[in-house]
């Protein structure tokens, strides 16, 4: 009742059907949780509905759930014991679990032994009883004959933070890691003196995305700052205690380092290693590293970390989700899909 004392007149079905450019009996079918009516048709009349404040926006949704597609989606990520990865598996959880116009079980698992061996077996028996999966992983031929395999099978395999080489992969998810080694560059040349030594730290040369960083970032200070020194990148295997070794022998041997760019795991490893350093000489020294956790958020606030640059979780879980399904639905498609996620740069001040 408005302030006059008139009733203010609900929306009808006929109401509802006028607004979405649908007859009263597509309306009736909706409400009564028919599959006859398109998907794309029952998710119109639902944004019509809440547009128009219709009394049954509730049913409509409840039935567009009940007829939705369902899937089940596989994840295989690497090392349990890595916080990153930890997030990134609750959030594709999440992520999952509140889309609305679809049903998706997550299926995420972790693969603590590295081997591509391991990597190829798992990802076959997880391809097997999912619908799509998706894979972090060093590039290797084993895994891309594992794709090649779940691809004839009909198991679409969607590369993400890092990418595969096989032209069989349906996609690939993450940042573009080209711009992100250059503005990687540019900050540090930026904030060092124009003569020194810079150390790259890769997890392994086989990761696609470390690689292509590291080129890049070589190719920006090649341009612009040639008189710097960037040695041979030199791999961790994502284990701190490796980083930990390597850049304590590098600061015992080089007294003109002043950068480090750890492209790959292994941060606690190198931090570790500049909190042992005298505080005059490591205050001179540019530490520029990929994705945040605890260690990294330590090192940050502690001034020992320059800039991080990320994958933004929750952006990335939900291109990843939205392209598997893609995949799914276009399975006679020969193109790769590239979904590129803009990557944050995190700085002790805004941390």
């Amino acid at each position: 009742m408005n302030q006059g004392g008139d009733f203010v007149k609900r929306p009808t079905i006929s109401d509802l059907a006028k607004e979405s450019g649908v007859s009263v009996s597509t309306i009736n079918r909706i409400l009564s949780g028919s599959s006859q009516v398109k998907g794309t048709t029952a998710q119109q009349v639902q944004i019509t509905a809440e547009k128009i404040g219709f009394y049954g926006l509730g049913t409509i949704e409840t039935q567009i759930k009940k007829n939705a597609p369902s899937y089940r989606l596989g994840f295989l990520m690497q090392q349990s014991t890595r916080e990153l990865y930890q997030l990134f598996g609750q959030t594709i959880r999440r992520v999952c679990r509140e889309r609305p116009r679809d049903t998706i079980e997550p299926v995420v698992d972790f693969v603590d032994l590295l081997t591509p061996e391991n990597i190829a077996a798992r990802l076959q028996i997880l391809g097997q009883n999912c619908d799509a999966v998706a894979v972090i992983a060093a590039d290797h031929p084993l895994i891309g004959q594992t794709i090649r395999d779940l691809k004839q099978m009909g198991k679409p395999v969607v590369s993400y933070i890092t990418d595969q080489s096989a032209p069989e992969r349906a996609a690939y998810v993450g940042t573009d890691n080209w711009k992100l080694g250059r503005t990687a560059a540019w900050l540090v040349t930026n904030m060092v003196p124009p003569t020194g030594r810079i150390a790259i730290f890769q997890g392994n040369h086989r990761y696609m995305c470390q690689d292509t960083a590291d080129a890049s970032f070589r190719s920006y200070v090649r341009e612009n700052a040639p008189i710097l020194v960037v040695e041979d990148s030199r791999p961790t295997h994502e284990i701190p205690d490796n980083a930990y070794q390597m850049v304590r022998e590098l600061l015992k041997t080089a007294d003109d380092v002043v950068g480090i760019f750890i492209i790959g795991g292994g941060i606690s490893g190198v931090l570790r290693a500049l909190r042992e350093t005298p505080a005059e000489r490591r205050k001179n020294i540019k530490l520029i590293c990929r994705d945040i956790g605890p260690e990294t958020r330590k090192g940050l606030s502690e001034g020992l970390i320059t800039a991080a640059f990320c994958h933004p979780i929750r952006p990335t879980s939900e291109a990843l989700v939205q392209t598997m399904v893609d995949a799914i639905n276009a399975k006679s498609s020969q193109s790769t899909i590239q979904c590129t996620v803009p990557f944050e740069i995190i700085t002790p001040e805004n941390v």
